[in-house]
């Protein structure tokens, strides 16, 4: 357990944004990828809008349904979405000295890919916060098991990084977003349970993890793209 949960004893989303947002300071921003968790979050925290604002990175390669969430969340709400892209020379290098499917070949080349198309972009989107808020949740996956709803992210200088679903189970997501009628990615109900770029996303069968369908042909405990490195 974190110092921060020690101290605050926060546990419900609201709490876990109210004490990250005072251990942090005034900017905090919300990168969002349009999953339904980041969805529940922005309704959640929707009186509080003015406290936080929200990025996305777009890698090039994201699903239409993707854009048709964030098209929806910007008329619900009222929200401003900054939008973050990777460097055009970089991507144009890779594609054209390594194809472009190049992160199917070996773990090296698809870290590459994520850090050209999501970590670089989301150092840029970071620049001058206080803090960074997500939706991940303990649950997801065994990469993420550990997770404390308020860190210290050394990786991106230090930040504080919130994130308000970590003790959410699905069934807690899917059951607010459900209740609250919130729009959600079509996706979903194709048989995605977590979403990213279009090549490296698939459907899963019934019973397998709610990331099995991020980077399949990978070990479970290397399925994450960089953004999120503890």
């Amino acid at each position: 357990m974190s110092d921060f949960t020690l101290l605050t004893g926060a546990d419900s989303p609201e709490e876990i944004f109210s004490a990250g947002r005072t251990a942090a300071g005034q900017d905090i921003r919300l990168a969002c990828s349009f999953s339904v968790e980041d969805v529940v979050i922005i309704d959640l925290l929707r009186n509080h809008l003015d406290k936080f604002s929200v990025f996305a990175i777009d890698t090039g390669r994201l699903p239409e349904e993707t854009y048709a969430v964030a098209d929806a969340l910007s008329a619900k709400y009222g929200l401003h979405i900054d939008w973050y892209f990777p460097q055009r020379q970089a991507i144009e290098a890779l594609e054209s000295n390594k194809g472009l499917f190049s992160f199917k070949d070996s773990l090296e080349n698809r870290k590459e890919c994520c850090a050209l198309r999501k970590v670089e972009p989301l150092g840029r989107a970071l620049a001058g916060a206080d803090g960074w808020m997500t939706g991940m949740r303990r649950s997801q996956s065994v990469t993420r098991n550990s997770l404390e709803p308020i860190e210290i992210d050394q990786v991106n200088g230090a930040l504080v990084k919130i994130n308000p679903l970590t003790f959410w189970s699905s069934e807690d997501v899917w059951d607010y977003a459900r209740n609250q009628h919130l729009p959600l990615n079509r996706l979903y109900q194709q048989g995605y349970p977590s979403i990213g770029c279009a090549p490296c996303t698939r459907a899963v069968a019934e019973g397998e993890s709610e990331r099995a369908g991020r980077w399949w042909w990978e070990n479970p405990e290397h399925r994450e793209c960089g953004l999120h490195q503890r």
